[in-house]
């Protein structure tokens, strides 16, 4: 058949609770294929080295992935390519797959002389992969105190033609398709289909916008039901820590959901009395709208390691070497402060090598919201196994013991007296004397576990992201025109370690999850440019309001987890619950377009014609 992957989660019974809830909601709910759009289209360059070596540099994600892919299509060994990331206008998933590269690999190898390949836009749209188009049916049932009791869902996948990340898409859908609440009963099913539709693959968040938008879309379908307030509805099932998850993973520590519903529960107050004070129009209606999530940091239940590697010259520079490709999300400049943090230096004294095969180990893709969590915990190991290098030399030549030694700005200092320190330059030349290496390697991999192919059962994920949005919108009922006013977004991201990044992925992520809600759509056969695919502009970017939640993760380097994903996530829900509210109607297929925003108006009975 054309099925290329099935994903069951199944925990309790739910047909035989549905009849004990005292309201159900079963609903279907379809989201179409999206273009990634990033600002700079798919391109490269590359040549000869003087030795043979074919250097490629090119727009990509998974430099490593690049390298083995091109080297199998031209059967060379390992040595005779170099895989360089350029610096990389975005990526959003569509660069986890290979562009531009093989053809330029195959140039190389045939004509020897350089070579430069950039997509056009309208290529870009042709040859790149897509959002997974999903449909998803899901019945919820609560009791009467508003508890969830039982969640049935099916979602198909539409892959298109080729496979490409489909399995990771419809796996990660499955495990959350209850959204982040706890719910006793639940069965799930993903079945990731092949059809005739362009390529879909990874992009950003892998599935779980798209049931974010299901199951959020619930939650206040279910409130309505039961007289109880959509807030309230989500804070009684909120996930905490102790709660178990529909794979059975007992969540231990940094749940924070619940302290997202808190930091911006003032806000949805505010907006909704501030709402109920307007004064009426003939024309436009305002709404208010909540959307929150989770999202499992990393690979869905399988390996997923990083690794990195840290180097002190005998002149006390350090270098740090990750093949971490920063395709914007500011992730060179965060490991750089791990690195940073570790060693006592400041961000700007760690020199940085990244994301080069020739130079660097392979840290896996920057996808799946992974590096800050895993490749972090990578160079921290790195870094400290320097650090321990470092104060082993200086118990010997301070005569200190070394619980009473610390790292501080290029130097090992006494704690008990500050003037007595040794520069790391003085202590790298001992090491290297004794033949200490002064280059170590640091790595990680998430404990989790392999999800069982029939229950699904298993511990997917490390560690989670939480995060809630209120969104605040005006609907013009004669146009179908819809304006995203303001957006008060928390994410639980354990530890901000850069906090200027952390609030541009928000206001980023906003941004996108604006597009995903009420304009993005790719129709095969017909969207060929940005002519056919309309993106925000700066003239619909609301207010955000970036509130970061910081509820550690005691496995994430200095506490942290991630947020580049998670960012998006809440966005496109909310925005459809605010529009819900302000029409008393509801929009089941996104983007919310005019014209389906309009149909809405009309079948509510708020839509009059202009006279």
């Amino acid at each position: 058949g054309n099925v290329l992957f099935r994903r069951r989660v199944v925990r309790g019974d739910a047909a035989a609770a549905f009849p004990w809830c005292a309201a159900g909601v079963r609903k279907t709910y379809k989201t179409s294929f999206l273009e990634h759009c990033y600002l700079e289209p798919d391109a490269g360059a590359g040549w000869v080295d003087s030795d043979g070596t074919l250097v490629i540099v090119a727009s990509t994600q998974n430099p490593h992935y690049d390298h083995a892919e091109v080297a199998t299509i031209l059967g060379l060994e390992d040595s005779r390519l170099r895989i360089i990331q350029a610096a990389t206008g975005g990526g959003f998933g569509s660069k986890l797959d290979l562009n531009v590269q093989g053809f330029i690999g195959l140039a190389l190898y045939y004509l020897q002389r350089p070579v430069r390949y950039i997509y056009s836009r309208e290529e870009s749209f042709i040859a790149t992969s897509k959002r997974h188009a999903l449909i998803m049916e899901m019945k919820t049932g609560a009791g009467k105190d508003g508890r969830l009791r039982a969640m049935e869902c099916r979602i198909f996948c539409d892959t298109g033609a080729y496979g490409s990340y489909g399995i990771a898409v419809a796996s990660r859908a499955a495990v959350h398709a209850s959204g982040p609440y706890e719910v006793e009963h639940v069965n799930t099913e993903a079945l990731c289909v092949y059809t005739n539709n362009p390529v879909a693959g990874a992009m950003r968040g892998f599935g779980t916008p798209q049931v974010a938008f299901a199951h959020e879309s619930q939650m206040d379908l279910l409130a309505q039901e039961l007289g109880i307030d959509p807030f309230e509805i989500r804070r009684i099932n909120a996930l905490r820590a102790g709660s178990v998850t529909p794979t059975g993973q007992k969540l231990e520590a940094s749940v924070g959901i619940a302290e997202c519903l808190d930091a911006v529960e003032q806000k949805y107050e505010n907006a909704r009395s501030s709402l109920r004070n307007a004064a009426p129009s003939p024309f436009v209606r305002r709404g208010v709208g909540l959307g929150a999530m989770w999202y499992g940091i990393g690979n869905t239940g399988m390996q997923n390691p990083s690794t990195a590697q840290v180097e002190i010259s005998l002149d006390g520079q350090v270098t740090l070497f990750t093949g971490c490709a920063d395709i914007g999300q500011g992730s060179t400049t965060v490991l750089g402060q791990i690195a940073a943090g570790t060693l006592g230096l400041a961000s700007e004294d760690i020199r940085m090598v990244v994301a080069d095969t020739k130079f660097t180990t392979n840290a896996g893709a920057t996808s799946a919201s992974r590096q800050t969590y895993i490749s972090g915990n990578a160079v921290k190991d790195a870094a400290s196994k320097l650090a321990d290098v470092l104060l082993t030399e200086a118990v010997d030549a301070m005569k200190i013991p070394k619980d009473s030694l610390a790292l501080d700005g290029g130097f090992v200092v006494s704690k008990n007296d500050p003037g007595r320190r040794t520069p790391f330059s003085k202590l790298a030349a001992r090491a290297h004397r004794k033949g200490i290496p002064l280059r170590w390697q640091g790595y990680f991999d998430p404990v989790t576990s392999p999800l069982d192919p029939e229950t699904g059962s298993g511990s997917p994920y490390a560690t989670y992201a939480y995060a809630c949005h209120v969104v605040e919108v005006t609907v013009d009922v004669t146009t179908g025109e819809v304006m995203v006013d303001r957006v008060a977004a928390a994410h639980d991201v354990g530890k901000a370690i850069h906090p200027e990044g952390v609030v541009g992925q928000i206001c980023g992520g906003v941004a996108m999850g604006v597009g995903f809600a009420l304009m993005e759509e790719f129709i095969p056969g017909v969207t060929a440019s940005m002519k056919d695919y309309h993106i925000p502009t700066t003239s619909d970017m609301p207010d955000v309001v970036p509130i970061i939640v910081e509820c550690t993760e005691p496995t994430g380097p200095f506490g942290a987890k991630g947020v580049g994903e998670p960012a998006l996530i809440p966005t496109a829900p909310a925005v459809l619950n605010a529009i819900s509210h302000a029409l008393g109607t509801r929009i089941y297929h996104l983007p919310a377009n005019l014209e389906r925003v309009l149909e809405a108006a009309l079948s509510s009975g708020q839509s009059e014609k202009r006279r």
